[in-house]
């Protein structure tokens, strides 16, 4: 049986909200804003509990880094089947970098086998975390998961990965960084019994100076600005108008 499980949760817009921009322009607003778990994490996450549930996974541990309201989102992973929560807490923007050297850190300090995150997480779309902490650890990685297969008794991990010509399987030895897509499975909904168990269990506090870290941001954001809107489509009424249009307009 593989020990334990960090799952690496992250606090985002909400998907369903319609982003705002700053007046600035300097981001992204938040403020008042539905915020929830970013969906990646949550599939890397129900993937994790589903393991445990099976018998091959003995704990599974939620991890957050950002403001005091990651600790809403890590008492959501333990009411969806997280054994406990660390919140690494700061108000300062944190880079893919900056995140992986924490849960490098983390992994030291926690010791699991297996490492679950998001591919990316909607609000930045980096997609560098995973690859990251693999290399700061120095542990094998396995991104864009789609199966998951863990053989604790080989130590090893058997992985179905989506590439661009389809499906790449794959078998990495533990400890391993893995990264689910968006097929890897369905996530459930808490229960409503456990998300007022998980109001009660406790939360692990740091701060990224008691771990070690200096987070300051490598890069930095000059602009952000909306896409141009998209001008309105056209009808056509038979086939032969929009071969006519389309000619018109050079595209054929």
């Amino acid at each position: 049986m593989i020990s334990k499980i960090l799952v690496p949760v992250k606090r985002v817009v909400d998907y369903a909200v319609k982003i705002r921009i700053k007046p600035d322009k300097s981001g992204v607003d938040t403020e008042s804003v539905k915020m929830s778990m970013n969906p990646f994490d949550e599939i890397a996450l129900e993937e994790a509990v589903r393991l445990k549930e099976k018998g091959v996974v003995k704990e599974v541990v939620a991890i957050s880094l950002g403001p005091a309201g990651c600790s809403e989102t890590l008492r959501t992973a333990m009411a969806l089947g997280a054994d406990r929560s660390i919140h690494v807490e700061t108000n300062q923007d944190i880079q893919p970098l900056g995140v992986a050297k924490v849960l490098q850190k983390i992994v030291l300090k926690e010791n699991p086998q297996l490492v679950f995150t998001g591919k990316q997480a909607i609000d930045d779309d980096s997609n560098q975390t995973a690859q990251l902490l693999a290399g700061l650890l120095g542990w094998n990685q396995a991104t864009f998961t789609s199966k998951v297969e863990l053989k604790p008794e080989e130590e090893k991990a058997v992985v179905t990965r989506e590439v661009d010509g389809g499906l790449e399987t794959l078998s990495v030895n533990l400890p391993s960084v893995l990264s689910a897509d968006l097929r890897l499975n369905q996530p459930r909904f808490a229960k409503l019994q456990n998300i007022m168990k998980a109001r009660k269990m406790p939360i692990e506090r740091l701060t990224p100076e008691q771990v070690g870290v200096d987070i300051t941001p490598r890069t930095k954001i000059i602009s952000v600005t909306e896409p141009p809107s998209r001008k309105s489509g056209v009808k056509v009424d038979s086939v032969t108008e929009l071969v006519d249009k389309l000619k018109k307009e050079g595209i054929l």
